[in-house]
């Protein structure tokens, strides 16, 4: 699995115009799945994310979990994170994870963040959505399972 995450003061995804899901302060995580991931790494990948310090405490340091500042998550599956382009001018696809095998993975990784007792949102799987968000400072991190 591949997330790209964001600590966002608030981020939203609309699909045909109508707002699928929208969060306040916490994180926007971008989810890719490739063919080899297992439920083993939605867990893995979950408790990483909600876990990580990427949150100011009291002195202004980062320091501080999504548990611990009781944020919000919005996750968005986004199969173009498994792109290569390293060949050739058109990104091939070839290790991301077919579309059921990828939703039920998804699903997994969603119901393990929700596990935590946070607001958790979503975007709709293979939808072609429009994600927003205002980037807290920026914090932007690649994680990887």
């Amino acid at each position: 699995m591949k997330a790209v995450i964001q600590r966002v003061k608030q981020a939203w995804v609309d699909v045909e115009n109508q707002r699928a899901g929208s969060i306040g302060p916490g994180i926007l995580v971008l989810l890719g799945v490739s063919r080899t991931d297992s439920l083993e790494n939605c867990s893995t990948l979950a408790d990483k994310i909600l876990n990580l310090r990427i949150f100011d405490d009291h002195e202004g340091r980062m320091n501080r979990s999504l548990l611990e500042v009781r944020g919000d998550l919005l996750v968005v599956s986004q199969f173009t994170l498994l792109g290569d382009c390293r060949k050739g001018r058109r990104p091939s696809y070839s290790d991301a994870a077919p579309a059921e095998s990828a939703r039920s993975l998804y699903e997994h990784f969603v119901a393990e963040c929700r596990s935590s007792g946070l607001t958790v949102a979503t975007g709709i799987f293979q939808a072609h959505m429009q994600v927003g968000l205002i980037n807290d400072g920026p914090v932007t991190l690649i994680l990887e399972s």
